[in-house]
């Protein structure tokens, strides 16, 4: 059976040991840890408080077991795990899911991420928080699938420009995240005193946007103090309401979803407000600690759509099992954040694509496993995810 994850296999196979890169999220993480400067590693690995969140995560996929039933029957046909979102096909259900300030990690940022994205086939979300301003990612995915997050600035001007700049390179999605009032309080990042911001990453669409540049009202070269003390008063928002979000979408042709959704009246009320689509996430656990894990949170969130928009999932996701898992659940798509960051840092572009290459063929794998040929088919066998307690057995 000669599948993409098959073919992938045979291809690390046969690479000679000095040239092998990593595979599998630990060796990714630990290499990483090696080449990145313990703060920059703090920051990328780190969640908020006790980091419970973050763990409850990756418990909610140790705790989901996936029961196979391996002499199903399977329909003829040639193996898909293409998705359609929004009238665009996807050859996988993965995205690049938001990271910004990757500029921390590699010279090359988000313009390397993008590019290792369009190497792998991969569609990419890019951060309004790059170290690389939207224009020059855009450039560099070429006609790939790419959306634009936004974090609402406090100040409308600002956003709606951003908006604009994003329609204008092409991208095809805006992803609205509303889980971010504030930074949250994360101790790593106090030990070390390590401010991404202050080092000058995260700052490059806004500092050189018109609309931010006019209401700061002088050049940012002449006082980068002061700019970031606006640009922090600019991306704080914490009177963020639907009322805010609805203006946003009224600025765009694009479809919007919102990312950060975790309560099914959070969902119906994107529904009612117009939204296309939704992304279940805890931001990783990096902002609030003691939320619930994601996972846990979208089977509610699918029941309350009910199929009327497509619900994506993110937060947690380390491998192609987990990604099988959260479609069993609901999710039409996946979005993947720190395993990618890890081989941005290990291996810049070549990176970004093996870590996402490795996904895509374990995928490929463990749905044919599952006896399931496309995800529709995965989408149709909710039976094939069985949530058990530790020590427990399970009932059928």
């Amino acid at each position: 059976m000669d599948t993409y994850g098959v073919k992938v296999q045979r291809e690390l196979y046969a690479v000679p040991a000095g040239q092998r890169l990593p595979v599998g999220y630990a060796a990714w993480k630990a290499a990483a840890r090696t080449v990145l400067r313990p703060e920059v590693f703090d920051y990328i690995q780190g969640g908020a408080g006790r980091e419970n969140t973050q763990q409850a995560n990756l418990e909610a996929f140790r705790r989901l077991y996936l029961l196979p039933r391996p002499l199903s029957a399977v329909e003829k046909g040639p193996r898909d795990l293409s998705v359609e979102l929004f009238g665009g096909r996807q050859s996988s259900p993965l995205l690049l899911a938001p990271v910004g300030k990757l500029g921390c990690v590699h010279p090359a940022g988000e313009v390397a991420a993008a590019d290792g994205a369009r190497r792998a086939g991969i569609a990419c979300v890019v951060s309004c928080l790059g170290s690389r301003v939207l224009e020059e990612v855009a450039e560099a995915y070429g006609d790939g699938t790419r959306w634009f997050q936004l974090y609402p600035a406090s100040n409308p001007r600002i956003s709606e420009s951003l908006v604009r700049r994003a329609e204008a390179s092409g991208y095809r999605a805006l992803v609205i995240t509303v889980d971010t009032p504030v930074m949250g309080w994360r101790p790593r990042d106090l030990r070390h005193g390590y401010y991404p911001f202050s080092h000058g990453h995260g700052l490059g669409n806004y500092l050189c946007d018109p609309a931010f540049r006019a209401e700061l009202g002088f050049d940012p070269a002449d006082d980068p103090g002061r700019s970031l003390e606006y640009f922090l008063r600019v991306l704080a928002h914490d009177t963020l309401g639907w009322s805010e979000l609805t203006a946003i979408r009224c600025m765009t042709s694009l479809p919007v979803l919102v990312k950060g959704i975790l309560h099914p009246q959070d969902a119906q009320a994107a529904l009612q407000h117009g939204f296309d689509g939704l992304i279940v996430s805890n931001h990783g656990g990096r902002h609030l600690d003691g939320v619930i894990p994601a996972l846990y949170a979208l089977p509610g969130i699918v029941r309350a759509v009910d199929g009327r928009i497509p619900v994506l999932f993110d937060s947690g996701v380390r491998t192609g099992d987990d990604v099988l898992k959260a479609m069993a659940l609901g999710a039409r798509a996946v979005l993947v954040g720190r395993p990618y960051v890890y081989g941005l840092a290990v291996a810049g572009v070549e990176g970004v694509s093996a870590v996402l290459r490795q996904l895509v063929a374990e995928l490929d794998i463990s749905m044919i496993h599952a006896r399931c040929r496309t995800l529709n088919d995965v989408h149709m066998t909710p039976s094939l995810v069985k949530s058990l307690p530790d020590g427990g057995s399970p009932s059928f």
